[in-house]
């Protein structure tokens, strides 16, 4: 019963094609419900016995009930392929989403790198104030000419220095 669906070459036929849809269901629905309506009406005496014709009707309300639930779920597929069509063709909103998106993740990523730069920074200071403390106190195993480690990477001009002068201290280069 299931009838193939062809796909309509413009938005203008696709939207024609779920206006019919629905038109159509809707129609079904109205004229199963009617018939079940005209149905439960008791008649005169007919030829056929009334247990023959109670279970001709009950048969045919089932029938007329199973069209208007499947008229009902051609509506809910309607109902899910409009949102469908919504949702892949509003370019407008998907593009604000996705500007939204792009925005948040900026603001983030800023946060994240202020947050670096000051956890960098925090660590620099801890980092001098520890050599600091080690280089002054009795327990350091370096020369006297030994520079503490940030003070000597500071200090060290890359275009002067040449292949001897790595082998030397630091103080003497």
């Amino acid at each position: 019963m299931a009838q193939p669906r062809v796909l309509p070459q413009s938005k203008e036929t696709l939207l024609q094609s779920y206006n019919k849809r629905l038109k159509d269901d809707v129609k079904s629905i109205m004229d199963n419900f009617t018939e079940i309506i005209k149905t439960a009406k008791i008649e005169d005496e007919t030829q056929v016995s009334r247990a023959t014709q109670g279970e001709q009707d009950n048969y045919e309300m089932h029938v007329r009930a199973a069209n208007i639930v499947r008229a009902g779920e051609s509506l809910m597929k309607l109902v899910s392929d409009l949102k469908q069509f919504l949702i892949l063709n509003d370019f407008p909103s998907v593009n604000e989403a996705i500007n939204q998106r792009n925005q948040q993740l900026k603001s983030l990523q800023e946060e994240c790198d202020k947050k670096l730069i000051a956890l960098r920074d925090e660590i620099s200071i801890d980092l001098y104030e520890l050599e600091e403390e080690y280089y002054s106190s009795s327990y350091s195993l370096c020369d006297s000419n030994d520079l503490p480690l940030c003070e000597a990477y500071w200090r060290q001009d890359f275009a002067t220095l040449s292949p001897e002068s790595l082998s030397m201290p630091l103080a003497a280069a």
